[in-house]
């Protein structure tokens, strides 16, 4: 395997022929941390690592927990043990002329640190429907890749008393929010679109769904529709996002939901800390 070239973000970044820079060739993990701790922090580099694998890009586990490890004891006293958002961007790497890659290519990854965004409302947040709409190829689900311009458009669309706008795919089918997946809560059950059709399957939703099945509580993978999330047996809709935790949906493009407590007290950061 070729060595991993790392860099640091506040050190100069990439170089100008790198091809996450030229060609959005290559992914992202955007972690939560606590100190020099991570919340799911293995699931994060594993999904890296397999996603990795899925672009033909090479690096191992070992590599960016090394990584990680480095960056907690470079940026956690920076941030005065508040919680902090670790971002490793990871690129096919640098050099070649167009979009076939030269072999034997070192990737490239790129690390940076930010503070923790504001936390959301806990008795529930404003979202709407975006009008861009979201296009995902199948060879590319769920993918969190650098090719990201879709859930640009849609943020633009973002004003100051909205948390998030829901994409939704040619069909009309609710698919994600530009940071967020979804999840209702409908007659008892949980509802969440199938990771099939999502661009980014998040892992604070795998993890969710999880613990939601192991306590026997019936999920189900399906299209969600606006009836399902507007209709009268709504019982609440979640947005899901591993740095922001799970958010509940007060009111959606003028419509006002249930907002369910049941899932306040299943995400608890600390307890996921790695």
């Amino acid at each position: 395997m070729v060595a991993l070239r790392l860099f640091w973000a506040e050190a100069g970044g990439l170089p100008a022929d790198d091809r996450g820079l030229a060609y959005g060739d290559g992914l992202f993990e955007t972690i939560r941390m606590a100190g020099q701790k991570g919340v799911l922090l293995s699931r994060h580099l594993e999904r890296m690592v397999r996603d990795a694998r899925r672009l033909g890009i090479k690096v191992s586990r070992q590599e960016l927990a090394t990584v990680c490890t480095q960056a907690g004891q470079r940026f956690a006293e920076r941030f005065n043990d508040q919680d902090w958002v670790l971002k490793l961007t990871l690129t096919r790497g640098a050099g070649g002329r167009g979009y076939r890659p030269d072999p034997g290519m070192a990737p490239n990854l790129l690390v940076s640190a930010s503070p923790m965004p504001p936390a959301a409302d806990a008795s529930g947040v404003m979202v709407d429907f975006s009008r861009v709409p979201l296009t995902v190829n199948p060879l590319l689900a769920g993918i969190k890749s650098l090719s990201r311009l879709e859930q640009v458009m849609a943020a633009a669309e973002l004003g100051s008393a909205l948390f998030e706008v829901i994409m939704s795919d040619s069909d009309g089918n609710l698919v994600e929010g530009t940071r967020t997946n979804l999840l209702l809560r409908k007659n008892d059950t949980w509802i969440t679109p199938p990771s099939a059709c999502l661009a980014v399957a998040g892992v604070l939703r795998q993890w969710l769904l999880e613990r939601l099945r192991q306590s026997g509580q019936a999920v189900f993978e399906r299209p969600l529709t606006v009836p399902d999330v507007l209709g009268s047996e709504c019982q609440g809709l979640f947005l899901l996002n591993s740095v922001l935790g799970i958010v509940p949906v007060r009111t959606i493009a003028g419509h006002d939901l249930p907002v369910d407590g049941v899932l306040a007290t299943i995400f608890n950061p600390l307890e996921l800390l790695e």
